[in-house]
């Protein structure tokens, strides 16, 4: 088999494609590179990064785009490029590599070089100059010592790879330690601890720069507050305090894109000032839930003003036409980091009037030093009511002085050359979007919101199941692709959850058990419990995940569990509940090592302690909603309200619950208990005013 050269061209991912010119003899993952390299010999050269990553624009202009270099690699290697977000399997399985091998963290571009019978790495790195420069090895120069190295010491090649699978292997197993023992209430407690000790309480968010927002982390919080509420134990006011401050410091800072709403990925300073530039979607998911339910606890207008902002730019810059979202927006444009989001106060001034000008100067320090390469990045120096004592206006003039401005500021900024968008569909991070967008506008009862969310949910069970409903990660250009995993089914399931207690549809529900039954078939660990991030199905890898920890998302395990966990109280579906235990039981041990980091798992683990309260409404759509509105009054979050229509047919203990004539009933559950049906309102708020919680003792 002969190379025939450069053959991204083809790719689905726009990341890819931004390397199908390059002179390099770039092949995607597929069986053809794979022979390629075992027929020629060949190490293989594993460059995988995302669409948006300002590196790995960098490295691929100075070291891909070279032609020196490019025949290098040409020579010696055969060079397989990979979209992180489409093949997430690929980038754990060698980010863990890159760590186990280096013992430090890796990042994008991921870079390394893997033996061409059996893919087992022999070197990880991650962005290289092309030359030598700032006591980093230039990439050329890395790339002939690799090479030479596994020519010359073949023995301690294998003796390496033989180690490096071995501790794979570990890794693929449950920890022994755990069991029932360890699923009580302490790992709450501990990772709410754990979260103190490092809660910045001057700038809010955890740890020192670079800073990342870890939405797990603050939901942990805003959940631990809550549940201290109804159980006897608080309120940890602290614990609403941590999560609060780092909610309202990062909506103020230059994390947070004040003209045009949604967020960066994280600051590089522990100011919250200056981002890196990009915009993803799974990360704007994550934050918009959040600063909805942060709303729904605290009443505070900053976050329904974040959610509305983020909102209103997920549907403006995000959602397709035909409905679901788009995958991010670059950090770069014109060629430069964060250009389209900079200013100079010429500029500002030039498009407002004196008094837009005067507080958009005072509310965003443009009279102070540039904050960014000789450019100012907008975040808030000054309050509204700081601007107003300072202006001499009531407050809400000057709200309205800022809404008038920002829509300026917005319109000039459309005229610029805009980042780049990588428009692929992923299911996982719609899976995500559309959670959110249902949540947040069931609780700031905005119809559009849930209207797009729905929209987006139809677009990938038209686009991206297969005859046998089958997902697919990935869809572009009309061609979906990758075969999904544990996280595309999860993050999806949940989704439909939340949009079931938006707007019932036996439909829908019937595709959430087709979801939950296929995680239970094809990724469910049955010797130990939890689940595998691959089907059983899948290609065959050096390693077969098991994600347990947050990182910048969720993990599989996590979500599945709690969606499995609520799916199976609705229901009474003792499968759901089984396979929950046990994953819960499988991960005992992870999480009481580190319970911080494993913060979505303590949500699953908690709604297993103190299973989630269940609200079903039946009647007319008309004369529910009032009913619902008042389950949601308050912000206890393992409450699920379900409002279904008079002919609604689910199946299970749902379909036993029926209203005698037009009037509306509901009945409230806990676990496996219901108590007898609620028909009328004021009966309704006396059930839920005493929920049955334990002691968190």
């Amino acid at each position: 088999m002969a190379a025939v050269g450069n053959r991204l061209g083809d790719a689905t991912s726009p990341y890819l494609l931004q390397h199908a010119d390059n002179p390099v003899h770039w092949q995607p993952w597929d069986d053809r590179a794979l022979a390629l390299a075992r027929e020629q010999g060949k190490p293989i050269l594993l460059s995988i990064g995302y669409s948006a990553c300002h590196w790995c624009h960098v490295m691929a202009h100075e070291s891909f785009e070279d032609p020196a270099i490019a025949r290098l690699m040409n020579e010696r290697f055969i060079n397989i490029k990979v979209d992180r977000e489409e093949r997430p399997d690929l980038d754990r399985i060698y980010q863990t590599a890159h760590q186990l091998l280096t013992r430090w963290p890796g990042g994008w571009p991921l870079t390394l070089v893997l033996t061409p019978d059996d893919q087992t790495p022999v070197f990880a790195g991650t962005y290289f100059p092309p030359d030598t420069r700032g006591g980093m090895p230039g990439f050329a120069d890395v790339l002939r010592q690799v090479d030479e190295a596994i020519r010359s010491q073949p023995q301690a090649v294998a003796d390496q790879n033989r180690a490096l699978r071995h501790a794979l292997g570990r890794l693929a197993h449950a920890p022994a330690d755990g069991g029932d023992a360890a699923l009580g209430n302490a790992p709450l407690r501990a990772a709410r601890d754990a979260l103190a000790d490092s809660f910045d309480r001057v700038h809010g968010g955890f740890g020192a720069a670079p800073k990342f927002p870890h939405p797990g982390g603050i939901e942990r919080l805003l959940r631990h507050y809550a549940l201290t509420l109804v159980t006897g134990d608080g309120p940890d006011r602290d614990a609403l305090h941590m999560a609060c401050h780092t909610l309202r410091r990062m909506a103020l800072g230059g994390i947070y894109d004040q003209v045009g709403g949604g967020f960066a990925r994280y600051s590089v300073d522990e100011y919250w000032m200056i981002p890196h530039f990009e915009k993803m979607l799974c990360d704007n998911a994550l934050l918009l839930g959040l600063y909805a339910d942060a709303w729904h606890a605290t009443g505070d207008g900053l976050y329904a003003r974040v959610v509305q902002e983020t909102a209103e730019w997920v549907r403006a810059e995000m959602e397709r036409p035909e409905g679901g979202y788009c995958t991010s927006l670059d950090a770069d444009s014109e060629g430069g980091e964060g250009r389209y989001y900079l200013w100079t106060p010429d500029e500002v001034r030039e498009l407002l009037d004196e008094d837009e000008w005067r507080l958009v100067e005072h509310r965003f320090g443009l009279d102070e030093p540039a904050n960014f390469e000789g450019r100012w990045h907008l975040h808030v120096q000054a309050s509204f009511s700081e601007s107003a004592r300072r202006l001499g206006r009531p407050r809400e003039q000057v709200v309205a002085l800022w809404q008038s401005a920002r829509q300026k500021l917005q319109r000039a900024r459309g005229q610029r050359v805009r980042p780049g968008r990588d428009d692929k569909v992923l299911t996982a991070w719609n899976g995500l979007m559309i959670a959110a967008l249902a949540r947040a506008g069931r609780l700031l009862d905005e119809p559009a919101w849930t209207a797009s969310a729905l929209r987006a949910l139809g677009f990938l069970r038209e686009r991206l199941a297969d005859d046998q409903g089958r997902l697919y990660a990935s869809w572009r250009a009309g061609r979906a692709a990758h075969q999904a995993c544990l996280e595309d089914y999860a993050y999806l399931l949940e989704g439909v959850l939340e949009c079931l207690q938006s707007e019932w549809s036996d439909d829908r529900l019937g595709f959430a058990l087709h979801l939950a039954d296929t995680l239970l078939e094809r990724f469910q660990d049955k010797d130990e419990g939890g689940f595998w991030m691959t089907a059983d199905d899948h290609e065959p890898l050096i390693h077969r995940p098991r994600p347990l920890a947050d990182d910048s998302l969720p993990s599989g395990n996590a979500v599945a569990l709690r969606a499995l966990q609520r799916l199976g109280h609705l229901l009474g579906e003792p499968r759901y509940l089984e396979a929950v235990a046990r994953g819960l039981r499988a991960a005992a041990g992870a999480i009481a090592r580190m319970p911080e980091a494993h913060a979505s798992l303590l949500t699953a683990l908690e709604e297993y302690l103190y299973p989630p309260e269940i609200v079903v409404i039946r009647g007319a759509p008309e004369v529910t909603g009032p009913w619902r509105t008042r389950a949601l009054k308050y912000y206890t979050p393992n409450r699920l309200v379900f409002a279904l229509p008079a002919d609604a047919a689910p199946p299970g203990v749902l379909s036993g619950r029926q209203t005698e004539g037009a009037a509306p009933a509901a009945w409230v559950c806990s676990g496996q208990t219901c108590r007898a049906p609620v028909r009328s309102l004021d009966e309704l708020e006396r059930v839920l005013a005493h929920p049955d919680f334990r002691s968190m003792d």
